[in-house]
């Protein structure tokens, strides 16, 4: 009996060495990163560095020949239309000037009151197109309200009226400068003049703010004697602030006014919202690091949020924009990188039953991380990420942990 139990563990021992060796010699399943196939919504956008700037800037410059006093002004103090003092200059003596000073002094203030009667124009036509475009968004905000305009309609008037009230407050700043230009032009034009019995020939010319804002840059800080149009300083007004993004003219073609704009990496702790109000119609060349030369485009883009929650940004900062070209909120979508080329045709390495299937599918949009699926795959189907050379039609898989 002893040696019929012996010869029993013998024989189990063989096999389970014999299955041992079998098993060890059997092909394994492979390990492979998957993922499944969802329904949700997909963006695709255009991502591209950008730069903030004042919308509107002036240069004060000098209107005539004459020592100009230091100005006490640093870049960041805050100046008050028409009463904040620039910069204070002492004519020089009339009759030290020659005949084509005074010419010269005169041709100003007619150019001057030109460029005033033009923006009076200006603004008159702007004044109308912004009044329109209020009326014709309330129109269509009224017409959605009552599903007679679809959302398209509601953008494009949003637009719309964001750019001519854009344009509004631009004409509105070049009158005032004309107006200012005009004053200070006729200011210099008496002191090149010279002066008449009991007037005093070294009268200071005060040149105070045209607008309410901020000191940018002092160009000219120290006392020094300065001729007609040298420049003193630039003003602006930080709160006026858009972002302007140069992208490639091909994607440039693809971005419409009204477009959504993801603002981030501008130094807060969450993104921004913006809208591209304009797409310049001009394209320049640039150089890329890599020495090609692109056909770059400029998108300006407006703040969406308030003013408080992006009010440490100033000119000239640095952001990365996320422009939405298209959007859909239910779409049947895969990681972009489960797809990889078959012929002509993407494909897919889908699970089932434990083993690599190969799908054919069709795919619609794509961003760098997913892809709209339009055929060959569902909802809840796992897919293999980046499959490597060990994955084949039929190939034994199994996920990673």
């Amino acid at each position: 009996m002893r040696t019929l139990i012996n010869r029993i563990i013998l024989i189990a021992v063989a096999l389970a060495i014999v299955a041992a060796i079998v098993w060890a010699f059997l092909p394994q399943p492979v390990p492979v990163d998957v993922a499944e196939v969802v329904r949700g919504p997909l963006e695709v956008t255009v991502e591209e560095d950008g730069r903030t700037r004042i919308r509107d800037r002036y240069v004060v410059s000098a209107p005539l020949t004459a020592q100009l006093q230091r100005i006490s002004l640093d870049a960041g103090d805050e100046v008050v239309a028409g009463q904040t003092e620039l910069a204070v200059l002492e004519p020089m003596d009339p009759s030290l000037l020659d005949a084509r000073a005074a010419l010269e002094a005169e041709a100003r203030v007619r150019r001057a009151e030109a460029a005033l009667d033009r923006t009076a124009a200006e603004l008159q036509a702007a004044t109308a197109r912004q009044q329109f475009a209020a009326v014709e968004l309330d129109r269509v905000k009224t017409a959605f309200n009552r599903q007679a305009a679809n959302q398209v309609e509601l953008d494009a008037a949003q637009v719309a009226d964001r750019t001519a009230r854009a344009d509004l407050d631009a004409a509105t700043f070049a009158r005032k400068i004309a107006e200012f230009e005009l004053e200070l032009a006729q200011a210099a034009l008496l002191r090149t003049r010279p002066a008449g019995e009991g007037e005093s020939s070294s009268e200071y010319l005060v040149i105070r703010s045209p607008i309410t804002g901020r000191v940018l840059r002092v160009i000219q800080e120290s006392a020094a004697v300065v001729n007609p149009g040298s420049p003193l300083m630039e003003l602006g007004n930080p709160a006026d602030l858009e972002i302007a993004v140069d992208v490639l003219s091909t994607d440039a073609v693809q971005i419409e006014p009204g477009a959504p704009v993801h603002i981030e990496r501008w130094g807060g702790d969450e993104p921004l919202g913006g809208v591209v109000r304009l797409v310049e119609p001009q394209a320049f060349t640039k150089i890329s690091a890599l020495g090609v030369e692109e056909q770059r485009v400029y998108v300006i883009i407006d703040f969406t949020d308030p003013f408080d929650k992006w009010q440490s940004l100033g000119d000239g900062y640095r952001i990365e924009a996320g422009i939405v070209t298209w959007r859909a909120d239910d779409v049947i979508k895969a990681p972009a990188g489960a797809l990889f080329r078959r012929g002509q045709q993407w494909a897919v390495f889908a699970v089932r039953d434990g083993k690599a299937v190969l799908q054919p599918v069709s795919v619609g949009h794509r961003t760098t991380l997913e892809v709209e699926i339009l055929e060959g795959l569902g909802p809840g189907e796992v897919i293999i990420i980046h499959p490597s050379d060990e994955v084949s039609e039929g190939a034994a898989v199994k996920a990673r942990e």
